[in-house]
């Protein structure tokens, strides 16, 4: 009997990346499907709407088929069961993600005794690259064409354009 695996990567994905890129591209590798779930995100007051997130997920990653996006409000481990999950997928630049990633695996664990994480580090060309630095290098007008896709690229100018 073989397991059919199902592992969802969950964040705001305020932007996509190409660090949150070359995680969904490795997994998809990994396991038969990957769920992407896009969190609303209240709590961080994301620039980009949900519907927006989604969509740049969904044009960054075209070239997967075995990829499909979710947007999501609550508990991840609602979201595990609801998807019927293997395992979770969360990412780790520096070791002092780690400290909290582990934290948030046995909290969901507790909460959920089938909840497994699995921990992938990325590509060393994309170890310092995250959403929040690159919002604020597009909000000073400065390139983020090396650190995201053209989508997002894209939508950054739209979303800054001098009025």
């Amino acid at each position: 009997m073989s397991i059919h695996s199902r592992v969802i990567y969950p964040g705001t994905f305020d932007p996509i990346t190409n660090g949150h890129i070359d995680l969904v591209t490795r997994a998809a590798k990994m396991f038969d499907e990957v769920v992407v779930a896009i969190a609303i995100g209240h709590h961080k007051n994301p620039l980009f709407s949900l519907e927006e997130r989604v969509d740049m997920a969904k044009q960054a990653l075209k070239h997967l088929d075995n990829v499909e996006f979710i947007g999501f409000d609550g508990l991840l481990v609602n979201v595990f069961l609801e998807q019927k999950a293997t395992a979770v997928l969360r990412g780790l630049r520096a070791v002092s993600d780690f400290e909290y990633e582990f934290q948030l695996a046995n909290m969901n664990r507790r909460l959920e005794h089938r909840y497994e994480a699995v921990f992938l580090t990325p590509s060393e060309q994309n170890s310092f690259i995250s959403s929040t630095l690159v919002r604020e290098i597009a909000r000073l007008c400065g390139d983020v064409s090396q650190f995201v896709p053209k989508v997002v690229e894209q939508a950054f100018l739209e979303k800054f354009k001098a009025d």
